[in-house]
């Protein structure tokens, strides 16, 4: 009798099943700002466990109503603290899950390579366009913005000129497309290798804002997510944290 396939083949092909079939996929809610290192990070992921993740940007403040209002994510990489330990009340998280897994840096960025100074002094010149930044009530890096435009002494000569984003997502948007003449961004969006990707940035002094620890959490859904699980060790691993501090994160 012949076989369908030839040993070799056949042992292959059961061995590509069986790896299929270990394979797990988790959906993870992730703040705007850290899109570029989970793309990273998912792709570690995938070649070391064979895991995937389907991820969904936004705002905290919107992922944070999404998850109460049924949103079927495993897990939620916040932009703050607070919005995981708010869930972790509500009874909407795996126990004891909960981490910072990244520190984040506000500055304020051009896609013009001369337009921004090295103390950002730029915010006081009267000819200066629009000036972005996300909203406060939905993104933590906005609230960021706020509190160091209004430490700054600033809050009130800015306020004609300001453009606000849902998400830092858009903010740098705005900024990217030339909407808006500077923004106020997350650090990450505007590395790349640990350098910047182009135009002109003033990193803001973390005295003017408080600062932007970013917490995971393991939601209820995800408790038996083999691939949420793998995400959750990865993030603690040693070469994951120097990624993510590539991107200009503390930890």
């Amino acid at each position: 009798m012949r076989l369908p396939y030839p040993p070799l083949a056949a042992l292959l092909f059961a061995m590509l099943a069986h790896c299929a079939a270990q394979a797990a996929e988790a959906q993870v809610a992730v703040a705007a700002n850290f899109a570029e290192p989970i793309k990273a990070i998912a792709a570690v992921l995938e070649k070391t466990t064979g895991h995937t993740l389907k991820i969904t940007l936004g705002s905290t403040g919107k992922l944070y109503a999404q998850i109460r209002n049924g949103a079927p994510f495993d897990l939620l990489l916040a932009a703050d603290a607070k919005t995981p330990e708010a869930l972790e009340k509500e009874g909407l998280t795996q126990p004891g899950s909960r981490f910072t897994y990244a520190t984040g840096k506000l500055v304020l960025w051009s896609a013009s390579a001369t337009t921004v100074d090295a103390r950002g002094d730029v915010l006081k010149s009267p000819g200066l366009g629009k000036v972005a930044h996300a909203a406060p009530k939905l993104a933590p890096y906005g609230a960021a913005a706020v509190q160091a435009m209004d430490r700054l002494g600033l809050s009130a000569s800015l306020a004609p000129k300001l453009v606000q984003g849902e998400s830092i997502g858009q903010t740098y948007s705005f900024v990217h497309t030339g909407n808006a003449a500077v923004g106020f961004v997350a650090m990450s969006q505007v590395l790349e290798g640990g350098r910047l990707k182009g135009g002109s940035m003033w990193v803001v002094p973390q005295a003017l804002y408080d600062p932007i620890r970013q917490d995971a959490v393991l939601l209820k859904r995800g408790a038996g997510n083999e691939a949420a699980q793998a995400l959750l060790t990865l993030l603690k691993s040693p070469n994951v944290k120097d990624l993510i501090r590539s991107y200009g994160y503390d930890l």
